[in-house]
């Protein structure tokens, strides 16, 4: 039996993501600041990572959700603050958890990891430019890193969602929300067990020659 951790792990994507992975049989621990995850921890605290990997011991499969939108506002009037609170977040806490059970994997032989980004991150949304730029980032170093890891057994993809129903675009103003939601030719948000469908395959003895790779869930807004 392999077991999971998913980030962002109490609602949403992640929450979606880990109640698919658990119908697979997989044994799944769920990392949140909110909601009912069997981990209470701040994913941008190392020290806490640490606990945590001590405590579970052995992970196989790694699932970057946990995530911040961030502010709603034209590029010019955002603060340093909220840039670094969006990206320390988006893109620090996606490498934390990777430092933190990453080296198991390798060790091991196997291992696959599952980085969320954003269609954000490839299009970029207006008045959500720190959103945007913390996605593409996680593109970037999820392609970065799985060429590093080519030869290790442990692959590691993303994937680029566009908008789904979920908390965190409750946050999101209602003219951005609509804008981005015109822009998918399927002129409908998606459902959350869609992308942990693509998540399960992504995670599994299935995929064996996929690294390195941005997996669209769109509904046929990606152009490339």
């Amino acid at each position: 039996m392999r077991t999971a951790v998913v980030t962002g792990g109490a609602s949403g994507l992640g929450a979606a993501t880990a109640q698919r992975l658990r119908a697979d049989g997989v044994t799944v621990i769920t990392l949140d600041l909110a909601g009912e995850a069997d981990y209470a921890i701040d994913v941008t605290d190392d020290s806490a990572l640490k606990l945590v990997a001590d405590e579970v011991g052995p992970v196989d499969i790694l699932v970057n959700s946990a995530g911040i939108v961030g502010p709603n506002l034209p590029l010019l009037e955002t603060t340093s603050d909220q840039w670094n609170r969006v990206l320390n977040v988006n893109v620090g806490g996606t490498v934390a958890t990777m430092r933190a059970f990453v080296p198991g994997m390798v060790e091991r032989g196997w291992g696959r990891v599952v980085n969320f980004a954003s269609m954000a991150g490839k299009d970029g949304n207006p008045n959500l430019s720190i959103y945007s730029a913390s996605k593409a980032a996680v593109i970037a170093l999820t392609k970065s890193a799985g060429k590093e890891l080519a030869t290790t057994g442990v692959l590691v993809n993303a994937i680029a969602p566009a908008v789904f129903a979920t908390p965190m675009n409750k946050d999101t103003a209602p003219d951005v929300l609509a804008h981005i939601t015109n822009l998918i030719p399927m002129k409908r948000v998606g459902r959350p067990e869609e992308v942990a469908e693509l998540v399960t395959w992504l995670t599994s003895d299935s995929l064996s020659f996929s690294t390195g790779a941005v997996y669209d869930i769109s509904g046929g807004r990606a152009t490339y």
